[in-house]
């Protein structure tokens, strides 16, 4: 007879069986979540695509080819956020660098034309419109020598500069001929002139600095070679000069060398110049110059064409003595020679100068320009300008280049750069960067599988908001488009390393307006930017800037945790973007989801309302 402290052999079994077979179920489990797709996990993969659905997106302008994720039933009938169109005044509207708010500011080393952002109460909460018949831009390269009028409808330059070659009105399109001031012959020809001097074709120099850069077409030709030049200028009376340059498709933000340290690192570029780009380089005991030095890479070159170069020819036109020029421009060489600057090259109207590798070849001992004593050389967000000289790196020996030494692109794009070899990047080693360069290899290899279209000249223009190690950047690098890496200054500082990659970003505080023209970018990334700013600031501002600046059916891809997503598309869907939110590319149970935008086209009305439309397609195909 069996007992209640006796079970039966079969209910035993029977548990022991249960319980063994609930033990494998949680290891495969287990060993999934752990491993994802690319582990060599094939029981784990097999399991996730039994689970994926076959849902087909098809209301984007891209074919996916993925299932979707439904936004759980506590969110799904939360009424979307409506966001109206600005006025059609404000369809250029750029919030740190508005000319009235400019102009309560001091004139004094150029405070007014500095970042002043409107306070939380005034920033605005519509959408900035893009003007009556814009149109898609014409692809790379035609871009860089043809913009349609009515995306930037200024004509000014047009007549201040038409001596010059730098933009010429024709019919509905403005055509740029690529000259400029100091060469009103075309920039081909002086950057062959440059070239003589300076190893811009084998590689070594890859990233340079054009100061007060009018429409960037040094830059714009520079890419001819390879070279991936950060363009700025202010907003001033020159209206829309990067905006221009924006539209060609070539790199370039707002800004002015003025009272606050530029928005790059130390040692990031390879090359700087000034062509006639009205820097008043002696002022304030050599301050500008100084700055210069300290984005430049030891080794790096600096370039000056235009005044006081040449002023024996020209000091009548330019209205001045030839004592005055003189002296100017002995003072710029003797500061350069404190800077450990070594003149190469002087012929005409161009001067070109190279920083020594290190300073154990420079004399400093009878310098009166003081050392930089700030201990946090990258941190320079908002920092004031200092008259001091950022010291080297220090070296061993007099063969070694401070900082380390750079290999030539595109070699240098993939190699461990020196900054992580050094161990100057908090968490980073040489191991966690090869596997950031194959963690996104892997992704953006599945974001061109969804949208065909990546990599190609429709998107030109990129913004990495989030950039980290330039990882994203660096799997996208083509001749076809170009990144802005951004890196967020409440985020760990890795900019340094995006620049010895041989990549170009910048410095930002999303909770502000970034230093651009409306529309200027035709695809936008985030990374985990908005668990970021959380508790920084609102998501919708940040998304409104995203839009401010984003190109009518521009795409925006966005990687963040799935309860933050949702609250990211219910604001999204109300800006005129069509969103789907899909799965992780390792599988639906990552709880790191990923939201596929595109800005709907639509332009302001001569009243000032909105008008929808289809966008001309002839002019958007690619090449």
């Amino acid at each position: 007879m069996g007992s209640k402290h006796n079970p039966p052999r079969s209910r035993s079994s029977l548990s022991l069986i249960l319980v063994v077979g609930l033990c494998c179920f949680f290891y495969l489990l287990g060993a999934w979540q752990k491993s994802g797709f690319g582990k060599g996990d094939s029981i784990a993969m097999e399991i996730t695509k039994q689970a994926q659905c076959t849902d087909v997106v098809t209301d984007l302008d891209f074919k996916p080819h993925h299932n979707t994720v439904k936004i759980p039933e506590r969110l799904a009938d939360s009424k979307t956020v409506s966001f109206k169109p600005c006025d059609v005044k404000l369809k250029d509207y750029t919030p740190c660098q508005e000319q009235d708010r400019a102009m309560k500011f001091p004139r004094e080393n150029m405070i007014y034309r500095e970042r002043h952002c409107p306070p939380e109460k005034e920033k605005l909460k519509c959408l900035v419109p893009a003007p009556k018949g814009y149109m898609t831009p014409f692809p790379w390269p035609k871009s860089r020598d043809y913009v349609h009028y009515a995306n930037a409808p200024f004509k000014s330059l047009t007549v201040e500069k038409a001596g010059q070659n730098w933009v010429q009105f024709q019919g509905s399109v403005f055509k740029f001929p690529g000259g400029g001031t100091m060469f009103p012959q075309g920039a081909d020809a002086y950057i062959d002139e440059l070239a003589s001097v300076i190893p811009i074709k084998d590689g070594s120099v890859r990233t340079a600095l054009d100061t007060g850069c009018g429409v960037a077409s040094w830059g714009a030709y520079m890419l001819k070679r390879n070279v991936l030049t950060m363009s700025f200028a202010p907003r001033d009376n020159h209206e829309a000069q990067v905006q221009f340059a924006l539209e060609r498709g070539v790199p370039a933000i707002i800004a002015v060398l003025g009272s606050i340290l530029l928005p790059y690192p130390p040692r990031a570029f390879d090359m700087a110049q000034c062509s006639r780009c009205l820097i008043p380089w002696t002022a304030n005991e050599g301050t500008y110059l100084m700055e210069v030095d300290r984005v430049l890479r030891p080794g790096g070159y600096w370039v000056l064409s235009g005044p006081p170069i040449n002023w024996k020819t020209y000091y009548k036109t330019w209205n001045r003595t030839k004592a005055d020029l003189r002296a100017e421009q002995k003072r710029i060489e003797d500061i350069a020679e404190s800077l450990c600057w070594e003149k190469k090259y002087e012929k005409g109207d161009t001067a070109i100068f190279r920083k020594k590798i290190n300073d154990k070849s420079c004399d400093r001992s009878s310098s009166t320009v003081n050392t930089c004593k700030r201990k946090d050389t990258d941190d320079v967000w908002y920092k004031e300008i200092e008259t001091c000289v950022t010291p080297f790196p220090k070296v061993s020996s007099e063969e070694e280049v401070a900082g380390g030494k750079l290999k030539k692109f595109p070699e240098r794009l993939l190699a461990v750069p020196p900054s992580v070899s050094k161990g100057l990047v908090s968490g980073v080693d040489a191991e966690a960067y090869q596997e950031d360069v194959k963690l996104w290899k892997k992704r953006v290899a599945r974001y061109k599988s969804i949208n065909s279209l990546i990599g190609s000249t429709r998107y030109r223009n990129v913004m990495d908001m989030n950039a980290g190690l330039g990882g994203f950047a660096a799997a996208l690098e083509s001749p076809k488009s170009w990144v802005m890496n951004v890196v967020p200054t409440i985020t760990k500082n890795t900019l340094s390393v995006v620049y010895e990659r041989g990549l170009i970003g910048i410095y930002h505080d999303w909770c502000e307006g970034f230093s651009t023209y409306p529309r200027t970018y035709d695809f936008i990334h985030a990374n985990g930017v908005f668990s970021m700013y959380q508790h920084s600031c609102k998501i919708e501002d940040i998304l409104l800037e995203m839009d401010r600046i984003l190109r009518p059916e521009g795409i925006v891809i966005i990687r963040d945790e799935v309860d933050v997503l949702n609250d990211v598309r219910k604001i999204a869907n109300g800006m005129r973007w069509d969103t789907k939110l899909m799965d992780h590319e390792d599988g639906p149970l990552v709880p790191e989801k990923i939201m596929y935008a595109v800005k709907q086209y639509w332009v302001a009305g001569d009243d000032g309302n909105s008008q929808s439309k289809s966008s001309s397609a002839d002019s958007s195909e690619e090449e």
